[in-house]
């Protein structure tokens, strides 16, 4: 949808979001209206269709006349509830959604001004595609006919609407270590004073669905804890968690009932603690020729248990891609009392003269690291003592051979000059 309105929204929002980063300015936003439509199928059955239709969010006063008049218009009336204040970021990773509300058959006025038993509901979505926060406003239609629970949107309509409730969080997806402290952003607005409203928390593990928390304005009594109830009252509802484990994993919901608008978030939290790499060598490896090291890459330390360590060989200063080691063996991966794993990769390096000079290296994957782990060592391979005495001997040898190669010739010829002078 963005893509769709690119150049309009950068003409509107540009000067609103280049100092300030803050939509609070802006005088429309471009949607996707996600439609509904139901019919019955050949078995009886209610099927319900989705369709994508393009719409605008514009932000004005009753009587405002709509912007574009070539799509569908959500005119959002400038009321105290107002999404624009939460939105953080340019408009280039902003998504916007709107959908109809069923309250699932409550039929009763909502609490705030001019509201009617008959009123029609819809939630526009503000998502950032970096997941830095998820802004869902329930917005409140009152249709020309009473007891209409659905209405026709056309392709070029304008809806009157005003925004009566926010539910955000700037938290939809942690990723955290061991043993830290954690909290989970919730906030919500509402349109009125003192609603009569129901908070909640709960986390999906495993298939298990637990209640954390939960506080009701109206009885004033508090389940569970993490919540401050003096927060909720100026609209956070944030949970702080213990510190964190791998219990902590899972999905956390955080709800807000106000009769007959009920708003909810979810939190994915994942643990995740990088490995700790090291190698059994230093920085510089000297082996003579005809020896042999075990050379041992241990990771350690690591949640979740999925990583890959590989040994990769190279020339020093080679601009190719290294070569992958195929003679690595690995252990088992090792439970750590804290719950981490741990995994070792090694090989035997029996190195020839030619090895010399080549930069051996360690290269760990986790999901907890950007970029790969890397730790090296260079090879220096020698000529051993043994093959040195051998060529000494040799030499010695050849110098021994050739020097009497030499005398003794010399020495004959020094006793036949001898012999012939006794004559």
């Amino acid at each position: 949808m963005v893509i769709l309105f690119g150049g309009l929204f950068l003409t509107v929002f540009g000067i609103g979001l280049c100092g300030s980063q803050s939509l609070r300015d802006a005088q429309w936003l471009p949607c996707q209206f996600v439609d509904e439509s139901i019919k019955i199928n050949s078995e009886g059955h209610k099927e319900t269709a989705y369709h994508h239709r393009n719409a605008v969010l514009q932000f004005g006063f009753s009587g405002d006349r709509p912007i574009h008049l070539d799509v569908i218009t959500f005119l959002v009336i400038i009321t105290k509830v107002d999404m624009r204040r939460h939105v953080e970021g340019g408009e280039d990773t902003l998504q916007c959604e709107i959908r109809r509300y069923s309250a699932g058959g409550i039929v009763m006025r909502w609490p705030g001004l001019a509201s009617h038993e008959h009123d029609v509901w819809f939630t526009c979505t503000l998502t950032h595609t970096e997941k830095r926060f998820v802004i869902t406003t329930f917005l409140r239609h009152t249709p020309a006919k009473e007891g209409q629970e659905w209405i026709e949107v056309a392709d070029r309509e304008l809806l009157v609407t005003s925004a009566a409730m926010v539910i955000l969080t700037r938290t939809p997806s942690v990723d955290v270590g061991l043993a830290r402290d954690q909290t989970l952003n919730c906030q919500f607005e509402v349109d009125h004073k003192h609603p009569n409203m129901t908070v909640e928390w709960r986390l999906q593990r495993r298939g298990e669905r637990t209640k954390l928390f939960s506080y009701s304005s109206r009885t004033g009594k508090t389940e569970g804890s993490g919540v401050s109830v003096k927060a909720i009252g100026v609209g956070n509802a944030s949970l702080k968690l213990p510190l964190t484990s791998q219990a902590s994993e899972g999905t956390y919901s955080c709800s807000v009932l106000i009769p007959p608008v009920y708003g909810s978030h979810d939190i994915t939290l994942n643990i995740q603690e990088p490995p700790r790499v090291s190698v059994n060598v230093g920085s510089s490896l000297s082996l003579a020729l005809g020896g042999e090291q075990k050379v041992v890459c241990d990771a350690e330390g690591y949640y979740p248990l999925d990583v890959t360590i590989e040994w990769l060989r190279e020339p020093a200063g080679s601009s190719f891609l290294p070569e992958i080691l195929k003679n690595v063996l690995y252990s088992s991966h090792r439970n750590n009392k804290d719950g981490t794993f741990s995994l070792s990769a090694f090989f035997l390096l029996q190195p020839g003269l030619d090895d010399s000079g080549y930069k051996y290296t360690c290269r760990v994957h986790h999901q907890s690291l950007r970029v790969p782990i890397r730790k090296s060592f260079t090879l220096t391979v020698s000529e051993s003592d043994t093959v040195l005495w051998y060529i000494s001997v040799f030499g010695f040898m050849i110098v021994m051979i050739a020097l009497l190669l030499w005398l003794v010739p010399k020495y004959l010829e020094a006793k036949r000059r001898s012999q012939r002078k006794s004559f």
